[in-house]
């Protein structure tokens, strides 16, 4: 074998992958105690801090499929946190509002995501989250922000 091959542990993909399973894993454990995934925070954050309502919209501001953020708003609606209105036929005229209970969990996690990322934040100088987070922008340049329907 020569030195050149691929190695999966050195790979960035890899690299990525697995760094953002362990602070996604770190955050979804703290965050249970309250019904909520990662998918359905970014949700409350979308419907409640982002004013946006519609499926499409939070689909695109989470970078997930409308398939899975059906799936998404209709767990979170059974559970309590989501109310949906509008056109049972038109996908695009349903608007998407968050519960009392919905805005209390929203500000119940707002203090455990600002930790999390804090957490590994702190891992890094000033320097070096300027770098990762201009990095990741510059690798994310005119790539899909969405999930492709398989």
């Amino acid at each position: 074998m020569t030195e050149s091959r691929f190695r999966l542990h050195h790979s960035l993909g890899y690299q990525i992958t697995m760094l953002a399973r362990v602070i996604e894993r770190r955050f979804e454990q703290r965050i249970a105690e309250y019904g909520l995934t990662r998918p359905m925070w970014c949700v409350l954050l979308a419907a409640g801090l982002e004013g946006l309502h519609t499926p499409s919209e939070i689909a695109a501001f989470i970078g997930i499929d409308r398939t899975a953020t059906s799936r998404t708003l209709r767990q979170m609606e059974e559970r309590g946190f989501i109310l949906r209105s509008g056109g049972e036929r038109d996908g695009r005229s349903i608007r998407v509002e968050l519960t009392a209970k919905g805005r209390a969990d929203l500000e119940a996690v707002l203090p455990i995501a600002q930790e999390n990322a804090a957490h590994f934040e702190a891992k890094l100088t000033g320097a070096e989250l300027k770098q990762l987070r201009q990095s990741a922008d510059k690798l994310l340049q005119d790539e899909p922000r969405t999930v492709p329907k398989l």
